[in-house]
């Protein structure tokens, strides 16, 4: 990894989109806009209802939320399929894992019905949404049609 290699995040307070340097591991890397410190690019994101909210607004990269509860077993299975994805494509899209248990109300301003659920937004819309486990693959290809 050479000293120019960025990543693209978006901030979480002001939703400024930044260029992580990927070489800075292990040091704070902030907002170049409001200063605030910046997610790592790749990271699975557990953020708060208030967070999520202006992402959605303010984020130009896609947005792939996953709704999920600590009791399914559908949705462990797909922790390892998303975190890799997450991985693969950072600086192309931000993934953020939500807790349908600790929020239900916050679920049910989204319509989630089952778990897991997957919703890709861009530019404050809906991509696209998907519900139940699936592989790695398909999981990639959906994720790709809708950012």
């Amino acid at each position: 990894m050479s000293s120019s290699e960025k990543a693209k995040i978006s901030c979480l307070n002001c939703g400024a989109t930044n260029n992580y340097p990927l070489v800075s591991k292990g040091k704070k890397v902030v907002c170049g806009r409001c200063r605030s410190p910046l997610p790592i690019p790749g990271e699975v994101l557990g953020l708060s209802p208030d967070q999520v909210a202006g992402l959605i607004q303010n984020s130009s990269l896609p947005l792939l939320f996953d709704f999920y509860s600590p009791t399914c077993p559908p949705c462990h299975m797909m922790h390892p399929v998303v975190e890799g994805l997450a991985r693969r494509r950072a600086g192309e899209i931000m993934v953020i894992r939500l807790n349908v248990d600790e929020s239900p109300e916050f679920a049910a301003h989204f319509g989630i019905q089952g778990v897991p659920t997957f919703i890709v937004f861009f530019k404050g819309y809906e991509r696209g949404r998907s519900s139940g486990a699936m592989s790695e693959t398909d999981f990639s290809l959906w994720v790709a049609s809708k950012i």
